[in-house]
């Protein structure tokens, strides 16, 4: 059996992390796979498959750095990816070897092999907003079109995406690039979503009331400091709705505080991470994702598996909408369109709830499509 080595951050709750679980465990059938991360003890891990290998550069979790060392431990992590790659990458003889994130994990696996391997990489977002501002944006450009131009193959996770990194990058040396949009196993989005909520936040879906379920990582990108604008204005036009947000991430001490100032407790709420937050999103009468930019947003798929209504903010996220688009509304990425969505939703909250169709989801093909991209020959004529 063939072998094939992906590499990511860490496997804690999030959407590419879910990707890769549900791919390799989809996989593990024809490859022999490994799974090398920079950080352990993710909660994903007890996910996968026993016969997926796992090992991790160090033996504790990237939240779990304190102090200087989150400053110190990622520069010794760039400054020795040559010797990483050779002790953990580059070890053995892989059909592939796969870096399933941007950032750290792309620039270890970029270090040259004399080995006979096909080097792919995975981007899962908008890579000219990735970046931001300012001089050290323009360092890390520099820095990460060297690191994907020693790559056979770029995989793109939304035909948005693959259009902005040529934008960004129009003078780069491409190699073969292609489109896989994400993959998720339906049948386990199904199965934990019978499971209950937590005892403590079953009183959040008693009345009837509109309720708004996003589940997302508490970061810039998702927008939540947006949102919570636009709910206080509607709350206080009376336009009566409650927002729950699930999921966890750097700016909820600034985020619980806006809350507070607003003086909107009672009808936002930030519920932190849950391992299985399917059950929340099954009673949910519609599911956001109103975030500023996207890659192929994985809670759209998981929405849409579930048969639920979805509001989102224009990002790439509509390539994911276009066969769902009975059961789905796009709205300018604004203040002014989050506003005209969550209205949209409280006035027609009967309509809606009738409008979900039966949604036959299928993905299969995807996996399909991943398997000839490890077994292809897309070696770059300059490499050669």
């Amino acid at each position: 059996m063939e072998k094939v080595i992906f590499g990511i951050t860490g496997l804690t709750l999030g959407g590419a992390e879910r990707v890769l679980v549900d791919i390799v465990n989809k996989l593990v059938d024809k490859y022999d796979i490994t799974i090398f991360t920079i950080y352990a003890n993710g909660e994903l891990e007890g996910e996968l498959d026993k016969r997926v290998h796992l090992k991790s550069l160090y033996n504790f979790r990237y939240d779990s750095i304190q102090g200087i060392k989150k400053i110190l431990i990622p520069l010794k992590v760039l400054f020795n990816k040559r010797k990483i790659f050779k002790e953990y990458v580059d070890n053995d003889e892989y059909k592939a070897q796969i870096a399933f994130l941007e950032g750290a994990i792309t620039r270890i696996f970029s270090v040259k092999t004399k080995k006979k391997t096909q080097k792919i990489a995975w981007v899962h977002n908008d890579i000219s907003k990735v970046f931001g501002k300012g001089p050290k944006s323009k360092i890390k450009r520099i820095i990460d079109r060297n690191t994907y131009e020693k790559y056979d193959t770029l995989v793109f996770v939304s035909i948005d995406n693959l259009d902005k990194f040529n934008k960004v990058y129009d003078d780069m040396l491409l190699p073969h690039e292609t489109v896989v949009n994400n993959y998720i196993n339906s049948q386990r989005i199904l199965d934990l979503a019978k499971n209950e909520i937590k005892e403590e936040d079953k009183n959040l879906f008693t009345d009837k009331t509109l309720k708004i379920v996003q589940v997302s990582r508490l970061v810039e990108q998702k927008a939540i400091d947006r949102l919570i604008k636009v709910h206080t204005k509607l709350i206080k036009e009376g336009v009566k709705h409650n927002i729950y947000i699930i999921g966890d991430g750097p700016l909820k001490e600034k985020l619980e505080k806006q809350i507070k100032e607003n003086n909107v407790s009672d009808t936002f709420k930030l519920l932190g991470a849950r391992e299985n937050p399917y059950p929340y999103m099954k009673k949910a009468d519609v599911v956001s994702l109103f975030s500023r930019f996207e890659g192929y947003p994985m809670v759209i798929e998981e929405a849409k598996v579930l048969n639920k209504y979805i509001l989102a903010t224009n990002t790439a996220t509509r390539e994911a909408l276009i066969n769902y688009s009975k059961n789905s509304q796009i709205v300018e990425n604004s203040e002014e369109g989050i506003e005209k969505a969550i209205k949209f939703a409280v006035k027609n909250k009967k309509k809606i709830l009738k409008s979900n169709e039966e949604f036959v989801y299928e993905n299969d093909k995807l996996i399909e499509k991943i398997i000839k991209i490890i077994n292809s020959e897309n070696k770059r004529k300059d490499k050669i």
